[in-house]
C-alpha cells in the first residue's frame, strides 16, 4: 500500500547507496504479496477504514487490488468517494495499519534466502515497494526479515515506473514482483522481469505483462539467481555487461 506520490512517476529522494561491482547482481524485491503475505492484514485495516464510512468489504473484495497505490484501492472500493474523502482515508489506513495490519504479515517460504542470496554471488538486494515506507519496515521487522537487507536499501511510497526510478539508481540487474505493475517497474530500470505467482495474477497474466521469467515462488529464486549471475559474470567478462531483457 502506498502514499500520494505512488502514483507518480517521479520518486522521491532516497539515501544513495554504494554501486555495485560491474557483473554481480542487484536484485529488487516487491513487499506485499512478493516477500510477504500481507493480505489478511491489508484487509483487515481497510475494512476498519472503509466501514467508518459505511463501506463494507470481504477479502474477496480486496484482493484483486494486492499491489496497487492505496489511494487506488480505496476509491475503487468505494465508487463515488471524492477525492478529498479517498486522501482522508488513505491517511486513515496508514494510521491503523501498524496495529492492524502489521501483526498478522508472514514472510513467504524462502524470502529469507532469496534475500541472501545475491550477496552470495557478490551482489545485494534491494525492497522497492508501494507501501508506505515507514510500514515497509514495520513489516520487514514483523516478519523477521529486517536484518536481511540493509536499512538505506529498502525504499517506499513507489509504485510502477516510480519504482522503476529508484530501481535504476541502484543499478538494479533483475526486479521481482506478483504484479504487472512490477514488470514495468523492471522495464524502466533496464533490469530483468521476474513475477512470482504468489499475488493475485497467476503466470498467464505475468507474462502477458512482459515478464522474462515466472517462479511460482521464491524457493525457486536461488536457482534461478545463479543462472542470472553466471550471464552477469559473462558479460562483464565480455565487456558487455548486464544481458539485456528479454
Amino acid at each position: 500500500m502506498s502514499s500520494p506520490a505512488a502514483t507518480g512517476s517521479r520518486a522521491p529522494a532516497h539515501r544513495p547507496s554504494p554501486a555495485a561491482p560491474a557483473g554481480v547482481p542487484v536484485v529488487g524485491f516487491d513487499l506485499d504479496m512478493t516477500l510477504v503475505d500481507s493480505s489478511e492484514g491489508i484487509t483487515a485495516t481497510l475494512r476498519a477504514v472503509l466501514a467508518e464510512d459505511g463501506v463494507h468489504v470481504t477479502p474477496e473484495d480486496t484482493w484483486p487490488y494486492a499491489g496497487m497505490p492505496l489511494e487506488l484501492i480505496v476509491a475503487g472500493l468505494a465508487p463515488g468517494t471524492s477525492p478529498e474523502r479517498v486522501a482522508e482515508l488513505a491517511d486513515r489506513y496508514r494510521e491503523l495499519y501498524p496495529s492492524l495490519g502489521v501483526p498478522g504479515v508472514r514472510a513467504y517460504p524462502g524470502a529469507a534466502d532469496a534475500l541472501a542470496a545475491p550477496a552470495a554471488h557478490g551482489g545485494r538486494s534491494v525492497v522497492v515497494s508501494a507501501k508506505h515506507t515507514p510500514n515497509v519496515h514495520r513489516v520487514l521487522a514483523a516478519a523477521g526479515l529486517e536484518r536481511a537487507v540493509r536499512s538505506e536499501d529498502v525504499a517506499g511510497d513507489l509504485f510502477a515506473e516510480a519504482k522503476g526510478v529508484r530501481l535504476a539508481e541502484v543499478g538494479a540487474t533483475a526486479y521481482v514482483g506478483d504484479h504487472p505493475g512490477d514488470v514495468r517497474a523492471a522495464r524502466v530500470a533496464g533490469a530483468l522481469a521476474v513475477g512470482v505467482t504468489t499475488g493475485a495474477h497467476d503466470a498467464a497474466a505475468l507474462r502477458e505483462a512482459g515478464a522474462d521469467v515466472v517462479l511460482a515462488g521464491l524457493r525457486d529464486f536461488p536457482a534461478w539467481l545463479a543462472s542470472h549471475a553466471a550471464e552477469l559474470a559473462a558479460g562483464a567478462r565480455r565487456g558487455g555487461g548486464a544481458p539485456a531483457p528479454r
